[in-house]
């Protein structure tokens, strides 16, 4: 079975509908978004619309969470606050009720799968050895995917020993006789100084994956951005990756 694992896409419909072009030449027998659909972006039920028809398996995220209402604004910094304002006042019928019918981890062909991590599946960023070894001492799956850092990271545990890595595109992993963990990065607002927007591919069956990255019209939803009234910075950012 080959899955496309997608993740953090943040109202950023130019940059989804870019990946889902790419994941379509592929032809994977099922798409898993990690969450995060929302939040930062000028396009959220666009966003919703589509994950709710492409995904076969989703996931809510902390700021679909807090457009909810279900956890506490005062966790974000002031830039995300006022795009959860703005988000909450445009969000339609449709994408709340998608969106709160999701949940932050979830367990498919043997994988499990968190917005955050196994230890806190909507809030922890696991960017660090011992947030990674934390991880996998809190599952027994084999691989274990998660979003939320926005940075795409590949950790290996064979043994006690854990060997781990940002993972920019082209870098493929192999499962062989040990276990992963895997961060696709984010769709709509990459962080690790690429800002092309990632996925990743997986074979279950052969236990490889490999990271991809897609050009996207940038400049486009950086218009959308401003043209919604939202911080400028959520715009500057995303030409950086960052």
């Amino acid at each position: 079975m080959r899955v496309a694992v997608i993740s953090d896409i943040h109202a950023n419909l130019h940059a989804l509908t870019a990946v889902l072009a790419e994941v379509d030449g592929e032809r994977p027998d099922a798409i898993w978004c990690l969450g995060d659909l929302v939040g930062y972006g000028p396009r959220p039920n666009e966003c919703c619309s589509t994950v709710r028809t492409r995904a076969d398996l989703g996931l809510v995220g902390n700021h679909d969470l807090v457009v909810l209402g279900q956890v506490d604004v005062t966790e974000f910094n002031p830039e995300a606050r006022r795009a959860v304002a703005w988000t909450q006042g445009v969000l339609n019928d449709d994408s709340r009720r998608y969106l709160a019918g999701l949940r932050p981890q979830a367990t498919a062909d043997g994988v499990e799968l968190y917005h955050g991590s196994p230890r806190n599946a909507v809030w922890e960023y696991v960017l660090d050895t011992e947030a990674i070894q934390a991880a996998f001492s809190h599952s027994n799956a084999k691989v274990i995917l998660i979003g939320h850092s926005h940075i795409p990271i590949v950790a290996h545990l064979t043994g006690h020993d854990v060997q781990a890595a940002h993972a920019p595109e082209s870098t493929e992993a192999d499962l062989g006789d040990g276990r992963l963990l895997l961060n696709p990065g984010s769709v709509g607002q990459p962080r690790d100084g690429d800002p092309r927007a990632a996925w990743l591919l997986l074979d279950l069956d052969d236990g490889r994956v490999w990271f991809r990255r897609v050009e996207y019209e940038v400049t486009r939803t950086q218009e959308e951005i401003r043209g919604a009234g939202l911080p400028e910075a959520l715009a500057e950012r995303l030409a950086f990756g960052i």
